[in-house]
């Protein structure tokens, strides 16, 4: 993968984290399959309920539990939409949580390149699987 394309979907990141409704985590996700974009994600409530922004966070544990994480966003919306991610590539603004890992792992996406660490007490557990990697990159500009 080359520098212009790693900018190319950092941007759109940026553009689809924008959308973000929990201002706790601004996070978003793209799939990508044979470098086109197939499906986007960002932190937001269910769909039908409101949004932190609007009437405040769930808070359990430290964690805001109103929302979806934009990475199993993205895998839902390409559900939704009956399209095939095994196999794809994942892009995300940050390192996914390890309940998020659990979902992709299982989801046959193959490689996951993130920008910004976040750090939970598990994800190192499903960093060791043998069906995806999760790959940092570095700031590119």
């Amino acid at each position: 993968m080359n520098k212009k394309q790693i900018l190319y979907y950092k941007n759109i990141l940026g553009a689809v984290s924008s959308r973000a409704s929990c201002n706790r985590a601004i996070v978003g996700a793209i799939l990508v399959r044979n470098r086109s974009i197939i499906s986007t994600g960002y932190n937001g409530s269910p769909r039908g309920l409101q949004h932190c922004d609007d009437i405040g966070h769930l808070i359990s544990n430290n964690h805001c539990v109103r929302t979806i994480h934009a990475e199993v966003n993205a895998i839902l919306c390409a559900a939704r939409n009956g399209i095939n991610i095994n196999g794809c590539e994942l892009y995300s603004s940050y390192k996914p949580c390890f309940q998020c890992m659990k979902i992709i792992i299982n989801s046959g996406i193959k490689r996951v390149f993130y920008f910004n660490d976040y750090k939970d007490d598990f994800q190192k557990e499903f960093e060791k699987n043998k069906y995806c990697k999760f790959i940092k990159i570095k700031c590119v500009e």
